[in-house]
């Protein structure tokens, strides 16, 4: 045993309740780097279980898709109907995966519930996330594959063409989520993307009301704009973008007040903070109290990869939010993960901690 994981003991008998991040603070390490030295006192049997280290409360709860990544970067200039070189790579993805991700690297404590193969696929997903996230809330259905997102990519890094199966997340129903029905009503903040059915979304309205808790719906997609429940009074959060948003309203944003009239529009729906995103043009935000802002888009020289950033903007709303910023904060905070990630050649972007956040909002002001 190293000296560092005799310390963990030590401070874990102590107190029994103490979370990963106080953990991760008191050593001066990243909650990451904790969670897996305890995984592996687990493994040893030093540590019989985990019970200890997860403050249900506290948890903030990601609901939706976990899939695998492939991405096809075009060398040349993309021409159809014939063939493309290309480099290929792979990571894991799918949008309450990549928010649970960013968050759990900014130090949250995270459970995922999603559903998946019994595959490599999943295996894949698996080793990438386990640091960052409970992912003990999968459920696995051998008989299914897990979720695919393939993405064709140009030369300057803009989606060409992506293709989707999502089929897997139709087995996220409301029973599958009654069986987590103590997680999610003790938890400090519930996040939703559309990848559910309609009735799991109506459902998550339902319990979050019922217990008085937040919920923030992502959209994911334009199609997906059906599966929003009927009745948005009392949702905490919507973060859409402009494409989506034009979709469920049947109208187009042509200029800044159309722009502002669609935050209208979703907060008169009951909707009590929503962010609109519109790509370099920034992001419109706005509640009934502060009133509604305009945050402009940060200026990136280089973009290598667009995958990730809209995940990337939404979990930095989620955990400015979650601190207690203000609106322009908020929208600022996701404007810099959004422009990080898409400087990186990663899904999520590998150098993200709440210190490195903080001083990326520092550098922008």
């Amino acid at each position: 045993m190293t000296e560092k994981e005799q310390l963990i003991l030590d401070l874990i008998r102590k107190n029994p309740y103490v979370s990963q991040q106080e953990l991760a603070e008191i050593l001066g390490l990243s909650r990451p780097t904790i969670a897996n030295m305890i995984s592996g006192l687990i493994r040893k049997g030093n540590i019989l279980g985990r019970a200890y280290i997860l403050n249900e409360s506290q948890q903030v709860i990601c609901i939706g898709g976990a899939n695998i990544d492939r991405k096809f970067h075009i060398k040349d200039k993309a021409q159809l109907g014939t063939s493309n070189p290309v480099y290929a790579t792979q990571n894991a993805g799918g949008v309450a995966r990549n928010i649970a991700e960013n968050l759990g690297r900014l130090g949250l404590e995270v459970s995922l519930i999603s559903a998946s193969g019994a595959d490599k696929d999943w295996t894949i997903i698996e080793d990438s996330s386990a640091l960052y996230m409970n992912l003990k809330t999968v459920t696995q259905f051998p008989e299914k594959s897990t979720g695919s997102y393939t993405a064709v990519l140009d030369s300057d890094g803009e989606l060409v063409i992506a293709l989707a199966d999502m089929d897997i997340y139709d087995a996220i129903t409301p029973e599958l989520l009654l069986k987590h029905e103590v997680l999610l009503s003790s938890s400090k903040c519930i996040m939703v993307d559309l990848n559910c059915p309609k009735e799991t979304i109506h459902f998550l309205c339902n319990l979050t009301k019922n217990h008085d808790l937040p919920i923030v719906l992502i959209p994911v997609s334009s199609p997906k704009m059906s599966r929003l429940p009927d009745d948005l009074n009392g949702v905490k959060w919507l973060i859409t973008n402009r494409d989506e948003s034009e979709t469920y309203f049947n109208n187009e944003i042509r200029n800044e007040e159309d722009w502002k009239k669609a935050v209208k529009n979703w907060l008169s729906l009951g909707v009590m903070n929503v962010v609109i995103t519109n790509g370099k043009k920034g992001s419109m935000i706005g509640n009934k109290e502060e009133g509604i802002f305009h945050v402009p888009a940060i200026d990136t020289n280089e973009v290598v990869d667009v995958t990730g950033a809209g995940d990337a903007f939404s979990s930095a709303v989620i955990y400015a939010w979650l601190k207690g910023k203000s609106l322009i904060e908020i929208a600022k905070a996701g404007s810099i993960n959004a422009a990080k990630t898409l400087q990186s050649p990663y899904t999520v972007r590998q150098d993200l901690s709440a210190v490195q956040l903080q001083k990326d909002m520092e550098e922008l002001s």
